[in-house]
């Protein structure tokens, strides 16, 4: 039964918000586009990204009126929530510590005290580094770089962005984000001291990269529209007015980023979109260094570089690129001297259908991860010999990453390996011995047995002849039937795959029945850069058919029942959840949308918005494209929703998140209040202290999630 309230001869719930109609229209494309609820948009965003408190008053109080009614429509699941949250603090060990990775004569690492909910930067002499199997539990000769719990004090938001020691290891770099926005504010602190110097450069985005002899940084500067300004140099102890642009943004289209390189001597610059890049190189050991191009920008054509010193004689760059019709990426090199494409040479050539996800230089080693039939492997070749192996795993499902760490001249490589029934294992490899050696295990405190679950991978099949992949999960002693609840999570967009890792906290829904399922549909790379390509543009239709026919796979093959289902996405995995709820509202209990980006006709429609000129070649340009116009209309969750019943709904939004503006799921949820015939609980809550990826905090966030499973059990009628 899905909950709902008796009738009072309307749609929709006694007492519930009721958005104020101001209707508007304008003409595109030969089409009428009316908005109801347009006026919930924030014409002075900009301010609003910087501080909050300078939203509408009738806005605030229209989100807070909803805030409200959330937590009075959920009132009765108040103390299965703080049961959740308690069973989710449980399974996280408090006074955790990442494995010290090594730099020179220190060890670099990350630990959080017990109740704290922000982490502790710190390090230690390279000669306390344990090898045991285990890391210790105290540290020897630590020292504290920077204590997040500290600095977020009295704030209502706070959280640590990228941070870097210089390389002489003498200074450390930090961002903080006090907004929830994204807009990061760098500084710098001495380590020996422990006092930041008198620098301070705003509105930072991503990382920071120090020149060799720790004078100065570089970073990308963001505009008040929160898009690439540049890449800027800033020389310590000068004013943040008088940085150097060494690379203005090239293109309102594309994203910018720095970062460095593992043989130190080189960092670059990456300007991209989803389909297409351009890098630089940055000679860091040049105090006064301009960028140089690689290889000039291509429509389609995506590289990524690394620099090695003395590969077969010589300095080279090893790329990354999906040139030449190389769609699942293959890995080329070329002389430093000579960089331009027309020098590319095969490396490691091209395998269609074995998606070349990323890869790690060292002075002796080539490594690469890759994935194929939708699982990940990595293989290692000696760049003396070409000699290559693979590193193996035996579950039929399961997560890998690969870590580059500080050092270049070093036989080491540590993964991160998982799967929905293991906990994260670190393991560091010998590449040239095969030695693995576990540095850590993920300790669940409260206990955990994997033999007490049941993973599995199944595929469904798809209306156009096409299989997605299911991973599943659940507790060994629940027979699935059609009595069982069940929690389906997609995504689909940008190549982006969603690992078959393990959770605690999905715990807290497979332990009370639920079977937990991840459909990697298409929109997604699991099954290759082809499997992005179908999903994206004109064929974005696929990414929500292929949901429903995941759905529908379950149902039929015994896994679950009709109702019984919660589907679950954010961001863009947000606008799979509007659209299917619009498509086939009867198949679920449930519907959970994160952040949902679900007003996308309307956001790619306006140009001055933080992401719509990069975001073009996933969605497509309604304004100069009228078939991209049409497809966007045809699916986008706000312009489709109908007078039909729909599902129970629980819609979380962020008020400073720059990526999918809280005005998006506002909407959506207005326009179903006026729409819908049903009476089904519709809860939205807006964080009016966070942005795109909620509170900050590590519990608060925990909170957050306990929401958002409560809703799940409730909808799904579970007794408990």
């Amino acid at each position: 039964m899905r909950p709902q309230f008796p009738s009072q001869g309307h749609a929709g719930a006694p007492g519930e918000p009721r958005a104020q109609q101001r209707p508007s229209v304008r003409t595109l494309h030969g089409v009428d586009l009316h908005d109801e609820f347009g006026w919930l948009k924030a014409t002075n965003w900009q301010e609003v990204m910087r501080d909050p408190e300078k939203l509408d008053p009738a806005v605030r109080a229209y989100l807070q009126e909803e805030n409200d009614y959330c937590e009075r429509a959920l009132a009765d699941t108040a103390a299965l929530q703080a049961t959740l949250f308690a069973e989710m603090k449980g399974r996280v060990k408090e006074d955790d510590s990442t494995v010290p990775d090594p730099d020179g004569p220190f060890a670099y690492y990350v630990r959080y005290r017990k109740e704290g909910q922000h982490p502790l930067l710190c390090r230690e002499p390279r000669h306390a580094l344990l090898l045991a199997a285990e890391p210790a539990e105290e540290h020897a000769g630590e020292q504290l770089l920077l204590d997040g719990d500290a600095l977020a004090q009295g704030k209502p938001f706070f959280r640590l962005g990228a941070t870097q020691h210089s390389p002489d290891h003498r200074l450390f770099a930090w961002l903080a984000d006090e907004a929830g926005s994204e807009l990061y504010t760098a500084r710098v602190r001495v380590i020996d001291s422990g006092g930041d110097i008198a620098d301070v450069v705003p509105d930072v985005s991503g990382a920071v990269v120090w020149t060799q002899d720790a004078s100065a940084f570089y970073y990308v500067r963001l505009d008040q529209n929160h898009r690439p300004a540049g890449v800027f140099r800033h020389r310590l102890g000068t004013p943040v007015s008088a940085d150097t642009c060494v690379l203005p943004a090239p293109d309102p289209g594309l994203f910018l980023s720095v970062g460095s390189h593992a043989a130190n001597r080189f960092g670059d610059i990456s300007a991209h979109d989803h389909e297409t890049s351009e890098v630089w190189l940055l000679d860091l050991a040049a105090p006064d260094a301009l960028p140089t191009l690689v290889a000039a920008r291509e429509t389609g054509v995506q590289y990524e570089i690394e620099h090695h010193p003395d590969f077969n004689g010589g300095p080279a760059l090893i790329i990354r690129t999906n040139t030449d019709g190389a769609e699942d990426f293959k890995i080329a090199r070329t002389p430093l001297a000579t960089p331009g494409r027309e020098h590319w040479r095969d490396l490691v050539p091209h395998q269609a259908g074995v998606y070349m996800l990323s890869f790690v230089l060292l002075r002796d080693w080539l490594v690469r991860l890759e994935r194929e039939d939708g699982l990940p492997r990595i293989v290692v070749r000696r760049l003396d010999s070409g000699e290559e192996h693979l590193i193996a795993f035996a579950e039929d499902a399961y997560s890998l990453s690969i870590e580059a760490g500080y050092e270049f001249a070093t036989d080491v490589l540590r993964f991160t390996y998982s799967s929905m029934t293991t906990p994260a294992e670190v393991w560091d490899y010998d590449l040239a011995t095969r030695e693995r050696t576990l540095r850590k295990r993920q300790e669940i405190p409260s206990g955990h047995d994997p033999a007490d679950y049941v993973t599995r991978r199944v595929f469904a099949p798809a209306a156009d002849g096409e299989s997605v992949p299911i991973s599943l999960l659940h507790r060994k002693d629940v027979i699935p039937g059609r009595d069982t609840p069940c929690l389906v999570y997609g995504y689909g967009a940008y190549g982006l795959s969603i690992p078959a890792a393990f959770s605690t906290n999905r715990l807290s829904l497979v332990d009370r029945g639920f079977v937990y399922a991840i459909a990697h549909v298409r929109g997604g790379s699991e099954k290759g850069w082809r499997w992005y390509r179908e999903g994206k543009l004109a064929k974005k239709p696929n990414t929500f058919s292929d949901f429903i026919a995941a759905t529908e796979y379950l149902i039929g093959n015994g896994w679950t029942g009709r109702g019984r289902i919660v589907a679950q996405g954010g961001s863009a995995g947000g606008t799979l959840i509007g659209a299917i709820g619009n498509m086939r509202p009867d198949l679920y209990g449930g519907l959970i949308a994160e952040v949902p980006f679900v007003d996308v006709l309307n956001t790619m429609l306006d140009e001055m918005l933080p992401l719509t000129p990069p975001e073009r070649p996933e969605w497509g340009d309604p304004i100069r494209d009228a078939a991209a116009f049409q497809t966007i209309l045809g699916y986008s969750p706000y312009e489709n929703i109908r007078a039909q019943d729909y599902p129970a709904i629980l819609a979380l939004a962020g008020l400073a998140d720059p990526r999918v503006l809280y005005w998006e799921p506002a909407k959506w949820i207005a326009q179903l209040r006026r729409l819908r015939t049903d009476r089904n609980l519709i809860a939205f809550r807006t964080n009016l202290d966070a942005g795109h990826a909620g509170a900050a905090g590590r519990f608060d966030r925990l909170k957050e999630v306990a929401l958002a499973y409560a809703f799940a059990i409730k909808v799904a009628d579970v007794t408990l």
